[in-house]
């Protein structure tokens, strides 16, 4: 059989179909472009370092999540609880917190941002296995399926990202930052979150879409802005200055009031939905704009190949699939709520009926000892 002609179609389908059988061979001989291979490990070292700081960082985020959740249910428990911000339990979570977003926020200098944001995935993931370890939480099948779907998806996203090294230094994103794609990008993000906000304030639409689809729009400017920042400190350290440049001030203002009103619109959802369903609507968005930030600003799928893209689209399905299924139908949690037993407390009876008759004045009320003492002489004189 005749190889197709360079400029042939079948041509770049073949080559398309070589790269992905390389991508899943080990163990053979030759030149080895497997993702286990020592060409593949060198070729994405700076990537995978990234991605290991995401994902412990993910972690831990997971893990002091779960603390703060001990720290709150050890407290309603106590006879005189404490506020829970003199907790050095709950503090220990704070500080985890912190180290778990710095890691997150430092990944963002090493790898694309469509590599990065995805792995959200593994805090949910992570905080389900904690959960269930150590605060008794309840294993279902779901939960099981989703975690084995969010790894086969990371997989998926790890292996088809974009392979792209691209060193963020001040004129690159100044570049970036004026180049028309991005101007019409924000310029339809505005007109989109305005719309939006309108309907939000003025309207009093207080929809789980609407208010995480404004988290969401916020997001991508965050995630632009974050990868800008630690793109110059990373060009900083292993390169050249980057921090006297006015653009990286900009962003570091872009960053901060994105984030303060991103947390705002996020805790009016947390207020009015279930936290079951703030959380996978909440990463699937903030995903999906993620990535469509990271295209449009740093294009960090110029020149990728079709197939390619739609593996890294099938992972990120099958990611926001796992989430759901860990995160669908969770009960909350039933703090023991304290009660009082009337046959305890001096100078009352034991009372067969807590709430009185509907025809007694004090219907609606606790009785008082005086109720309790002239109802059932009432009822004597009336007999």
């Amino acid at each position: 059989m005749a190889a197709p002609a360079p400029g042939d179609p079948g041509a770049a389908a073949s080559a398309v179909l070589d790269e992905l059988a390389r991508n899943f061979t080990y163990g053979a001989r030759g030149a080895g472009n497997g993702s286990l291979s020592g060409a593949w490990y060198r070729r994405n070292q700076i990537h995978l370092f990234g991605v290991l700081l995401a994902i412990l960082g993910n972690l831990v985020i997971s893990i002091s999540l779960n603390i703060q959740k001990y720290s709150h249910l050890r407290s309603a428990q106590q006879e005189h609880p404490r506020p829970y911000f003199r907790s050095v339990l709950w503090w220990s979570g704070i500080v985890l917190m912190a180290l778990g977003e710095t890691g997150n926020f430092a990944a963002y200098g090493f790898a694309p941002i469509t590599l990065i944001a995805p792995l959200g995935c593994m805090s949910v993931t992570g905080s389900a296995i904690i959960s269930v370890m150590f605060l008794r939480g309840n294993l279902r099948a779901s939960d099981l399926l989703g975690m084995t779907l969010a790894l086969a998806g990371t997989y998926l996203l790890v292996n088809f990202a974009p392979n792209i090294i691209q060193a963020v230094s001040a004129r690159t994103v100044q570049y970036y930052f004026v180049g028309w794609q991005f101007m019409i990008y924000m310029i339809l993000e505005i007109l989109v979150f305005c719309i939006l906000l309108y309907f939000h304030k003025r309207k009093g639409m207080k929809h789980i879409v609407i208010l995480l689809t404004l988290v969401a729009l916020l997001a991508s400017v965050t995630v632009i802005s974050v990868k800008a920042v630690s793109g110059m400190i990373t060009f900083s350290v292993t390169d050249k200055m980057q921090l006297t440049y006015p653009i990286f001030y900009i962003m570091c203002i872009i960053m901060i009031a994105s984030c303060v009103f991103q947390v705002k619109l996020l805790n009016q959802a947390t207020k009015l939905y279930n936290t079951a369903m703030v959380v996978p609507v909440n990463h699937i968005f903030f995903t999906i704009s993620a990535i469509i930030a990271g295209i449009i600003f740093y294009q960090e799928f110029l020149g990728a190949a079709f197939l390619t893209i739609f593996i890294y689209l099938f992972g990120c399905f099958l990611s926001f699939l796992g989430v759901v299924l860990v995160t669908r139908n969770r009960e909350k949690e039933h703090l023991p709520q304290s009660y009082i037993d009337f046959g305890n407390v001096p100078g009352k009876q034991i009372l067969d009926k807590i709430q009185p008759d509907s025809s007694g004045l004090s219907y609606g009320t606790l009785p008082d000892g005086s109720d309790s003492i002239k109802s059932p002489s009432k009822e004597k004189k009336g007999v």
